[in-house]
């Protein structure tokens, strides 16, 4: 083994291993990681490995469940924790730099295929969705997969390959849904369209209807299964949010949060920052070349070359499906980022420019060493997050067995939800007074916004006192608020109690 490659693959993994350990040391800030933590926790206690859950009763039609296995099934090895809910994401980042390695190894050569998986896994997208609760690193493990697994097909290999096509396709249908199959279809139409001749007797290699097959038995079950145990998940799932989602800008059809309405076009904004710092280099880097002149051989070898066009069209996909949806989010750039670091990582290793030799390094330490130092920051306390674990860990430290749970007035975060186990409610005012076995609490515990005024909180109750407070709450006790006031009944007879 190569002095070189030694560096690199100790570089490599130094920056592997700071995701891993921030994992552990960063806390799930509102709202899509604990949302996602909270319904990953919910199917590892309830056992219920069909449908998973929002909340107790709430299903969740949003997404399919394979990321929400991988996390149960984290969460059943390791416990309960930051680290095992993110440790699936970054093994599929794992996967995702390797395959990387293949095709680019295939197409050209080692350094290209070194320099390629250092830019992929240093792109800010691919460092941040590798320690993060998400669905959206299973979804471009599926369709990375697929793609590398063509394209090597078409390049000549055979074997295995054949049938993790197949197996990317399923990967993706159970972490997204059809999606995936738009995503992969978009390069492979356009590539089959370009260079036909050459494709033709390749193709035969794929085993299509086995493959098919495979894929429909190890998909088509999920899908019945969750249709008959929650009628309706098939026309919001596939319809809603695959459909009306990207066609309708103000799309109000979303149960669990808000449509993300953005300008058409976007999408190219996201894939700026996704793959920051490296496509921005690189954009200009080619927007200079091509003022110079250049802009006939960038093109020429680009299309003369299989191996090239179909790395770039499948790099290109998401933008070009996503340009004209309404509501779109920066996340959907990841199926695109293992090509794009591709193309970068060629480039990288080929140009002889004595400014890009000069930078390239610091470009690769660049995210990692940012985000690093921003863990540590919130590790220490010195930049403040909204997640409410350190004030649901103080109220659980100082309750008592006869208190009331944690309750948040009137809007209950998604991270106190996870950090609680599930026991933190959600109340109103008025709700209060009717609390099950309220008048049997010693304490309650309510947390309210920190904006609230000492007047404010004296109005909700005279006995209430602050105990700790964070950058968006507030955490009051108040002792004996439901057993010292005795309810008034109003003129229909109904009990109430003014707080």
């Amino acid at each position: 083994m190569s002095k070189r490659f030694n560096v690199w693959l100790l570089i490599l993994a130094a920056i592997l291993i700071s995701r891993f350990i921030g994992m552990a040391l960063f806390p799930f800030a509102d709202t899509t990681e604990p949302r996602y933590a909270e319904i990953a926790r919910l199917m590892a206690e309830t056992g219920d490995w069909i449908t998973p859950w929002f909340e107790p009763g709430v299903p969740f039609w949003g997404k399919p469940p394979l990321s929400f296995w991988a996390q149960a099934a984290a969460i059943k090895i390791f416990g309960v924790s930051e680290f095992s809910l993110r440790f699936p994401s970054w093994l599929a980042t794992l996967a995702m730099v390797w395959l990387v390695w293949r095709l680019a190894r295939q197409l050209w050569s080692v350094q290209v295929a070194q320099w390629s998986c250092l830019v992929f896994a240093t792109m800010a997208l691919t460092y941040i969705s590798a320690g993060a609760v998400m669905t959206d690193a299973f979804l471009a493990l599926g369709t990375t997969l697929t793609l590398v697994s063509f394209c090597l097909v078409m390049s000549g290999e055979s074997g295995l390959w054949r049938w993790l096509f197949f197996l990317g396709m399923v990967i993706g249908l159970l972490s997204k849904g059809p999606l995936a199959l738009v995503l992969i279809g978009i390069p492979i139409v356009l590539w089959l369209l370009l260079s036909w001749r050459e494709a033709t007797n390749n193709l035969r290699r794929l085993p299509w209807f086995r493959g098919t097959l495979m894929t429909a038995l190890l998909v088509c079950p999920w899908y019945i299964l969750a249709e008959l145990k929650t009628p309706g998940f098939l026309d919001y799932f596939i319809v809603g949010e695959h459909i009306r989602r990207f066609l309708d800008p103000g799309w109000a059809g979303d149960l669990y949060g808000s449509a993300h309405d953005q300008p058409k076009g976007m999408i190219w904004m996201f894939w700026l920052w996704a793959s920051f710092p490296w496509g921005i280099v690189a954009l200009l880097s080619l927007t200079l070349a091509w003022l110079r002149g250049k802009r006939s051989g960038i093109v020429s070898k680009t299309i003369s070359n299989p191996g090239v066009s179909f790395v770039l069209l499948s790099a290109l996909a998401p933008m070009l499906f996503f340009t004209l949806a309404g509501n779109t989010l920066w996340t959907y750039i990841l199926p695109s980022l293992p090509f794009t670091a591709i193309l970068i990582g060629r480039w990288v290793s080929e140009c002889k420019s004595f400014w890009l030799s000069s930078i390239r390094g610091g470009l690769v330490a660049f995210v990692p060493v940012l985000l690093t130092v921003l863990v540590g920051l919130v590790a220490i306390g010195w930049m403040p997050l909204k997640t409410e674990k350190e004030l649901v860990s103080y109220y659980q430290q100082i309750r008592e067995a006869n208190d009331s749970p944690l309750i948040y007035l009137d809007d209950l975060p998604f991270s106190a939800r996870f950090y609680s186990g599930g026991t933190a409610l959600e109340v109103t005012k008025n709700g209060l007074i009717n609390l099950p076995g309220a008048r049997a609490f010693q304490h309650l515990y309510v947390a309210v916004p920190r904006t609230w005024s000492s007047d404010r909180v004296a109005d909700l109750s005279p006995s209430a006192r602050k105990v700790m407070e964070n950058n968006r709450y507030q955490l009051l006790v108040i002792g004996g608020l439901l057993r010292d006031q005795q309810p008034m009944s109003d003129a229909n007879g109904v009990r109430s109690n003014d707080i």
